[in-house]
């Protein structure tokens, strides 16, 4: 995913070097699929296509993928606009996890229940979806595996289904790129793979 950037060093500043949106929209004029919404980074942005390809097109994966941090103030809005030119969706997928490194464990949990509490007032269908690893920069893998257990937390809170992508990421570790954040074509099937699972 050489067309996104990942800032592993932990730093007081709330934007990064790069900060980016990726946003889409899949097959707009088919009706009769079914559409859902995938939040989350560059990771989204490289499992998204599969779950499409693989589901045969039944599921159309739109996507919201960003470096935005969670605290940031355009976060909200800006998936609002995405939510409304989308449509309705069937369910929305939601991760965030490997951004926003200036945020400390009790102000992650705050505004990721934030986010979270407005996405279900779309009234649709939320999944949590586990952030991945970071086989490069074990400080971050540390950060990662508390964010989870956090999101994991509020999703029993919420009592909404939780997809385990961390540990898919662990269990196939041959399939990182060398920045040993992103994957290969090979990796983001298999996350698309144990999310389709789930959907079904």
């Amino acid at each position: 995913m050489g067309t996104f950037t990942y800032e592993p060093n932990s730093t007081s500043a709330k934007l990064e070097t790069y900060e980016w949106d990726n946003v889409w929209w899949e097959q707009t004029g088919n009706k009769t699929a079914k559409h859902i919404l995938y939040i989350g980074d560059s990771i989204s942005c490289g499992t998204r296509q599969h779950i499409t390809r693989l589901s045969k097109s039944e599921i159309l994966c739109d996507g919201f993928g960003t470096s935005k941090a969670l605290d940031n103030p355009y976060f909200e809005p800006s998936l609002d606009l995405c939510i409304r030119q989308g449509g309705r969706y069937s369910a929305i997928l939601f991760n965030n996890g490997l951004h926003g490194w200036h945020l400390s464990d009790a102000a992650y949990e705050e505004h990721y229940e934030k986010l979270l509490t407005f996405l279900l007032q779309t009234n649709t269908p939320v999944y949590v979806v586990l952030t991945t690893d970071d086989m490069v920069h074990p400080d971050k893998t540390e950060i990662v595996q508390r964010r989870n257990k956090i999101a994991a937390k509020l999703a029993e809170k919420y009592r909404l289904p939780v997809i385990d992508l961390y540990s898919v990421a662990i269990q196939n570790s041959d399939c990182h790129v060398p920045d040993g954040v992103h994957f290969t074509n090979q990796g983001y099937e298999l996350l698309a793979k144990h999310i389709l699972e789930h959907l079904n």
